[in-house]
């Protein structure tokens, strides 16, 4: 292909991944495949790297680089004031009094929109391009979060329609609540804590180091404001919501201008109604002056815009029965205790089960079967227990005892030094050996096409299959008496198992399914270790002297492959034909051997990945954070603190151009 074919194709590929992320997250209508999408955004890639094609604004940077240790901290030109609060009708009328006192008339509407539950965020906007994204911090300065912000797919790059040189956006990032809870179940199948709320975890998911996390991440979002240099005083708050549609920002369809205090709290009142409907968690009303000129003479306190308030909604609580107390058992063995509740509406839905959590939690609050209990939605989102309504009641049952053997295989439960969690560890019980097999197949692991839930479930139940190792003895007259499952869809399924004997090393480290082994930390062992056979005898003072390896990680390596019956089945999988060994990369020169190299800053031409992998190519490695042990830093524009401390410690400082020089490229 020639570089202008290849610019035609590229175009073609940006318009159209761009088209088909509009109909997926502003439409719900995808017009593609996931799959298909990854092998558009994938061929985009490549031809933006061959011939030199990379833009910021293109699909492929929506997703991030290598992991950065800090975040740099920005000024905020105009500071981000939090609101004043109120839950009661009365407050709400005293502000209104106080806003007509202060501007000696009642000539003004308000602007009412709904308050989102999240996390808020600064834009800046320059000639159209996103050039800062930040956290609200102390609301005179955040940290610079740009590279996790570029992730977010609502968040246009580039601007549309008539925009201004300069352009500055206020707006909140969140979570639905359908997708909070699809992350918190995939981190409890994960053995990690889940997230109390949907903010929670919005807001840690933006500070995370690593943009390929945030990538990951279920984040949304939808502008509120909107700021300009010299900015119009005729300008209203319902004008400059237009004028964020135009510039293709995403904002909220429920905004209200109301005349009158009245109109305010009658509109409270209709969305006190709504938000049980709605896919997102809000948390209040927010109600400002709508005239910029009067918000402009109704000035700010040290804390707060005295033209803007926000009224809180009551958390709902109900009252309800616990009927039992049953044990679910996770993907690793977490054994979590649910209450199974009396059905009681709570905030638009019928509750029927609370989780627990663990049993230190059951003794701290003295739940027992059979209490009335006190249960709330917390961030009206997971059903959860909050007290017991008469503790002194003499006619309770007795204290609730964990068992001492898992409740689905029998086997005995251990409880890991300085955890409060109950585990099963037998590699073959039951509920732990679907959700294993699902995610072995899941497509950030091995992508074996068509081994979905009820495929799994059919397969364990016909006792097809007793671990992960037996997909690869399936064949098609085994297949085909299942449900739903033709000859066809029995030969899709066997080809999509061969398939996955092809996935590299680090996947299927990752399938494997080992404790605290996620995606990034199977890449890092198998590129520290090369092999299987390697990782299998190393110790844990080796696997410690990988970077992003810690001593939880490194005793949970070295017990999962000890145990026996782990052995077994990985034996089955290397017979199988599985990659157990790290295709080596033809290295170009050792111009850079054995040094460690901090990337900081943008470069003129290479991106991040870019810059990594010909360091690596050249024999050298990319570390994150500055140190004595770091023997150069390549630094770019805006390098911020790694450049000065790099500077104070004496490290050499390469430029793009004396980069290149050094490896000959």
């Amino acid at each position: 292909m020639k570089k202008e074919e290849a610019k035609t194709r590229v175009q073609e590929l940006r318009t159209l991944l761009e088209e088909a992320n509009k109909a997926y997250y502003d439409h719900a209508q995808p017009f593609m495949s996931d799959k298909e999408f990854d092998e558009k955004l994938k061929e985009l890639e490549q031809l933006e790297a061959e011939f030199g094609l990379l833009d910021p604004s293109s699909p492929t940077q929506r997703v991030g680089g290598e992991v950065s240790s800090e975040f740099e901290t920005v000024e905020h030109p105009i500071p981000l004031l939090s609101l004043d609060n109120t839950y009661n009708e009365e407050e709400l009328n005293d502000f209104d009094k106080r806003v007509q006192k202060l501007l000696g008339h009642n000539n003004y509407d308000y602007f009412v929109e709904l308050k989102f539950d999240g996390a808020s965020i600064r834009l800046r906007y320059e000639h159209g391009k996103l050039v800062v994204g930040a956290t609200r911090g102390d609301g005179q300065k955040g940290d610079d979060i740009t590279r996790n912000i570029r992730t977010i797919r609502d968040i246009p790059l580039q601007l549309k329609g008539n925009y201004p040189e300069v352009v500055e956006v206020r707006g909140e990032a969140f979570m639905e609540r359908e997708a909070f809870a699809r992350l918190n179940q995939k981190r409890e199948e994960e053995d990690l804590s889940t997230f109390a709320n949907p903010r929670n975890s919005t807001a840690g998911s933006l500070k995370m180091q690593d943009p390929k996390a945030v990538a990951q991440r279920p984040i949304k979002f939808f502008a509120f404001d909107v700021l300009f240099d010299n900015e119009d005083q005729q300008l209203t708050q319902s004008k400059k919501n237009e004028l964020m549609q135009e510039f293709g920002l995403p904002i909220n369809e429920h905004p209200k201008v109301c005349s009158t205090i009245q109109e305010v709290h009658s509109q409270i009142k209709e969305w006190d109604e709504l938000r049980h409907k709605l896919p997102y968690e809000t948390d209040g009303v927010v109600i400002k002056i709508n005239q910029s000129s009067l918000r402009e003479q109704l000035g700010t306190t040290s804390k707060f815009p005295r033209w803007a308030i926000a009224y809180k909604f009551e958390a709902e609580q109900a009252t309800t029965i616990i009927n039992d107390i049953t044990l679910q058992v996770g993907r690793l063995g977490t054994i979590t205790p649910v209450a199974e509740l009396n059905p009681v509406l709570l905030a638009g839905t019928t509750v029927k089960r609370a989780s627990l959590h663990n049993e230190d939690e059951i003794q701290r609050k003295d739940i027992r079967i059979g209490d009335s209990v006190v249960v709330e939605k917390a961030g009206e989102i997971i059903p959860q227990v909050i007290s017991v309504v008469n503790p002194d009641n003499p006619d309770r049952n007795q204290p609730f005892e964990f068992p001492s053997h898992c409740p689905a295989c029998s086997a005995e439960l251990i409880k890991y030094e300085g955890e409060v969690a109950w585990r099963c560890i037998n590699p073959i019980c039951p509920p732990q050996l679907r959700i294993k097999i699902e995610h072995f197949a899941a497509r950030d692991a091995l992508d074996i096409d068509g081994l979905g839930e009820s495929v799994v479930d059919q397969l364990v139940s016909a006792n097809l299959i007793t671990n992960y190792a037996d997909l690869y003895d399936l064949s098609i007259d085994q297949i085909t008496p299942l449900e739903r499952m033709a000859e066809k869809s029995a030969q899709n399924l066997i080809n999509g198992i061969e398939k996955s004997k092809s996935q590299p090393f680090e996947k299927v480290l990752y399938a494997l399914g080992i404790r605290f082994v996620g995606k990034t930390v199977a890449k890092d062992l198998a590129y520290a270790f090369k092999s299987l056979s390697a990782l299998q005898s190393a110790t844990e003072e080796e696997l410690l002297a990988v970077d992003s390896i810690g001593p939880r990680i490194a005793e949970s390596v070295v017990s999962f492959f000890q145990n026996e019956t782990n052995q077994a089945i990985i034996q089955r999988l290397v017979e199988a034909g599985l990659q157990f060994e790290v295709e080596e990369k033809e290295q170009a020169s050792s111009a850079l051997e054995g040094m460690k190299i901090v990337l900081t800053g943008t470069l003129p031409t290479l991106s991040r990945n870019e810059a990594k992998e010909l360091i690596e190519k050249h024999g050298g490695k990319t570390t994150s954070s500055v140190s004595k042990n770091t023997d150069a830093v390549l630094a770019g524009e805006a390098a911020g603190s790694k450049l000065t401390k790099a500077q104070d410690l004496g490290i050499e400082i390469w430029d793009e151009e004396s980069f290149l020089q050094k490896i000959g490229e």
